[in-house]
């Protein structure tokens, strides 16, 4: 592919991680265990023990983002690392400082997400996201945050893909599993009023710094042109998308949305001062997460509430919609769906819809990388995908949506939520295996110098 648009010379071109992903660490230094820590990992991969050692290894790793040219790093922050016993941890705060410090000497910009899927386990076990105690808990959580980091950090993400913690907790290891839709949407609204409270203090204690939500978003298509089929892909796009952004930027319950949780029984306790909090927090951008598109037809009424067998293939509602195949787009090895197309219309749809600044914070390609002899990795099929996927970008930039940073997923190679570490992502190749930790060496594939080009080349390929 040839892609000639020329992206703003200070564009954020980047790339992602997250603490629990990577860091490993799991019980040093003061730190105490997070849900991921005591779930039970799918036979066959790896635990969150050393992870890709990134806790012991930033600086090797922060480096070798700058040789690639990476003018962003956006990573996350574990809430059980730095508040283990609701006490704060001196090594855990000063651990983040060494990172931040680390990307500012290399005119790296810190991005950091607030909550990534690593709950405390203390605070799981009094009921977690269930439990109103939680709201304070992190706001707790995100004035040491502020106050420690907020006058070196220029953008802060509140919470990781909420909509799939609700719609897919089970999976991603987050909790929620066995609860009743009420149940969830209840979590849902407690999560939504601590992020409102983070925004609000952000404002607050770091005026120079800006907080944005970040959200896995999709393009729903409908099934087929049956008049049916698109009212379903409507209702699946509020649930899904606008449910979590309406509350995040306008303070305001979708009004499809809501009308399908009352239909559910699913409808959350909304307290007094609830709706006062959600209206008075003001984003500054929308962050967004994107892998794929998904595609729906209206449903019988007989089937049941929601169900999700992967992050990326939830789920349906009885009497609105459930997810079909769609015989398009080609899939990855993995499964999942590869539509750049769809993340030109993602990104329209956001934009039309918030008129707010957009970060790409996740985006990329899972794949069975192989270590050769030489040390090198061929990763064709990743420079392929980021070809389309960043065309893609261009043409939404080109048509008026205002994009700052890129920032895909990810960094270095880390253990995939529930699909261990043969599921590669990464730029950077880590030598280690679900079985075996080998040496952790880090090994620069073919995508890590495709990418450096193209950032050399504002954007053009």
């Amino acid at each position: 592919m040839k892609q000639n648009f020329a992206f703003d010379p200070d564009f954020l071109w980047g790339a992602s991680s997250s603490a629990y992903q990577c860091e490993g660490a799991a019980a040093e230094d003061g730190k105490a265990p997070s849900v991921q820590d005591i779930k039970t990992v799918p036979e066959g991969t790896a635990d969150f023990t050393v992870a890709s050692d990134h806790y012991h290894r930033y600086k090797e790793d922060i480096t070798l983002l700058a040789e690639m040219k990476a003018r962003a790093y956006r990573f996350s922050i574990s809430w059980a690392r730095i508040l283990p016993d609701g006490k704060e941890n001196a090594a855990g705060i000063a651990h983040y400082h060494d990172v931040i410090d680390t990307c500012l000497s290399y005119g790296i910009a810190p991005i950091v997400t607030m909550y990534h899927f690593d709950l405390p386990a203390a605070l799981e076990a009094q009921g977690g996201w269930s439990n109103p105690a939680v709201i304070d808990a992190y706001a707790d959580f995100a004035r040491v945050l502020f106050r420690e980091y907020g006058d070196k950090v220029p953008y802060f993400l509140t919470i990781n893909e909420q909509n799939v913690m609700i719609l897919a907790g089970a999976i991603v290891g987050t909790g929620g599993s066995g609860q009743s839709a009420r149940q969830l949407y209840q979590r849902n609204h407690n999560m939504m009023l601590a992020q409102a409270k983070a925004m609000v203090l952000c404002h607050q204690m770091a005026p120079s710094a800006k907080i944005g939500p970040a959200p896995n978003i999709n393009v729903i298509y409908p099934a087929s042109s049956r008049p049916e089929d698109y009212l379903a892909s409507r209702d699946a796009a509020a649930m899904r998308n606008w449910l979590y952004l309406d509350l995040a930027v306008h303070g305001r319950y979708n009004v499809y949305a809501w009308n399908i949780l009352r239909q559910q029984n699913a409808l959350p306790e909304i307290a007094p001062g609830d709706m006062e909090l959600l209206a008075s927090a003001k984003p500054d951008f929308i962050s967004l997460n994107y892998y794929a598109t998904m595609t729906v037809q209206a449903s019988a009424p007989v089937m049941p509430g929601t169900a999700a067998a992967d992050q990326q293939s939830v789920f349906h509602v009885g009497g609105h919609f459930q997810t079909v195949k769609n015989p398009h787009p080609s899939k990855t090895p993995f499964g999942w769906e590869i539509d750049p197309l769809g993340f030109t219309a993602v990104l329209k749809e956001v934009y039309d819809r918030y008129h707010l600044p957009v970060m790409i914070s996740e985006n990329g390609i899972g794949l069975y990388d192989t270590l050769n002899a030489d040390g090198t990795v061929h990763d064709t099929e990743r420079i392929r995908y980021y070809e389309a996927h960043i065309a893609a970008l261009a043409q939404a930039v080109k048509e008026g949506v205002e994009v700052f940073a890129y920032c895909p997923w990810s960094a270095m190679d880390l253990i995939s939520t529930h699909e261990g570490f043969r599921k590669r992502y990464g730029f950077i190749y880590v030598n280690r295996t679900d079985d075996a930790l080998l040496d952790l060496t880090r090994y620069k594939k073919d995508s890590f110098y495709w990418y450096r080009d193209m950032i050399l080349n504002q954007g053009r390929f």
